[in-house]
């Protein structure tokens, strides 16, 4: 039996911190109802004394979803924590996500305070976090930069605080992925209540890391995985729900799973960036306009004769409806009769090599040969069987 990997979303909360990404209450709403159907376990729905928008947005979402958990983030402070209770007042199941810095730059630089001082906090937010009656997710922030032997401290007496959840997060995207995962490993190793909760990754992609980061982590025990629709969230972003959630598909050699129903990943990555106005670029893996497209003459014909010779995951299993044959200048005649295949032109032979040739002249000057190009190219050849 595979083991299962909690899928934490903060799309509405990391995510939405982009510059230019800020969304309505209703739009959150309507985001959160399609994260449910997509099956992520946990939406964390905002940071609810941020803003009065904010705290609307938690309340909204807790009413509107009934299966997964509802999460609010607040800061070790009692007022946040108050507000936070106040606005998941709704949820069939609510999380209050609290935490602090446990990082020496962090610490000495952020809070100006010391290692001391920050645990006492760190495990009084948790204990007030709990009586409110939520579940409590506590995240050390920076802990990629933290003292190990400080971070697995820490995360002992939040532990034994109550904490059901204990966030590892990478904040700065520094750390490299064989790190990351020993860092977990250390975890496991020197905490000794480890067993009494859920250890779960939050990696940022500063250094292009998020997603190696966060499946090192996975690979070394932790269950539950923070990510974004689409990657996206503060400078250069979250780990990449989709990247996660495939990676762990493709490779059941780990024996891990999700309960993502991964057919439904396109539309709501498309949903995402049109409402956010965050456009997806187009080799971005998954959910790229490029991550089933083919151009390369040698790739196009491979493919076209067994498609996993280049494809590792059928597109129908993320909601892409097929691949794509593009044709460009550096396609080959493999690809070309195809597509006039697909557009009812039988050509081989001298046809074909003609055709071709006539093919590369428009494909220099246009880049991407679309269908109607390929018509009026089939329609002026000699002789075409049609």
């Amino acid at each position: 039996m595979k083991d299962n990997v909690q899928i934490f979303d903060t799309t509405l909360r990391d995510g939405e911190q982009v510059p230019g990404c800020q969304l309505a209450t209703e739009e959150k709403i309507t985001i959160a109802r399609e994260l449910e159907q997509l099956g992520v376990d946990v939406i964390e729905a905002g940071f609810p004394i941020s803003s009065p928008g904010d705290f609307l947005s938690v309340i909204g979402i807790s009413r509107a979803v009934k299966e997964p958990v509802v999460c609010g983030l607040t800061r070790a402070k009692q007022e946040d924590i108050d507000v936070a209770a106040e606005a998941l007042r709704y949820a069939k199941r609510g999380r209050i996500h609290t935490g602090i810095g446990a990082s020496d730059v962090h610490i000495k630089h952020k809070f100006r305070s010391t290692r001391e001082q920050v645990l006492e906090q760190g495990v009084w937010a948790v204990k007030y976090a709990k009586s409110k009656g939520f579940e409590v997710e506590f995240y050390a922030e920076d802990a990629g930069r933290a003292d190990l032997a400080f971070l697995a401290q820490m995360t002992e007496a939040v532990i034994a605080a109550g904490a059901d959840v204990v966030n590892i997060p990478d904040t700065t995207g520094y750390c490299l992925p064989h790190l990351y995962g020993r860092r977990i490993q250390y975890l496991f190793e020197h905490v000794s209540n480890i067993d009494k909760a859920v250890i779960s990754v939050h990696c940022h992609n500063d250094l292009g890391m998020a997603t190696a980061n966060s499946v090192a982590g996975i690979i070394a025990g932790a269950r539950q995985v923070e990510v974004t629709i689409n990657g996206i969230g503060e400078r250069a972003g979250n780990t990449s729900l989709e990247e996660v959630t495939m990676i762990l598909k493709t490779h059941p050699d780990l024996n891990l799973d999700t309960n993502i129903k991964t057919e439904r990943i396109y539309g709501i990555s498309q949903m995402v960036s049109r409402m956010m106005r965050m456009p997806v670029q187009p080799n971005k893996a998954i959910v790229g306009k490029n991550a089933f497209a083919h151009s390369s003459g040698i790739h196009q014909d491979g493919f076209l004769k067994h498609a996993e010779n280049y494809e590792i995951m059928n597109p129908s299993d993320v909601g892409v409806n097929s691949s794509s044959i593009v044709l460009t200048a550096r396609s080959g005649r493999a690809a070309l009769r195809h597509r006039l295949e697909n557009l009812g032109f039988k050509v081989d032979g001298a046809e074909l090599d003609t055709l071709y040739e006539n093919f590369l002249i428009v494909a220099d000057e246009k880049k991407n040969v679309d269908d109607h190009d390929l018509i009026t190219l089939a329609t002026h050849a000699p002789v075409l069987d049609r």
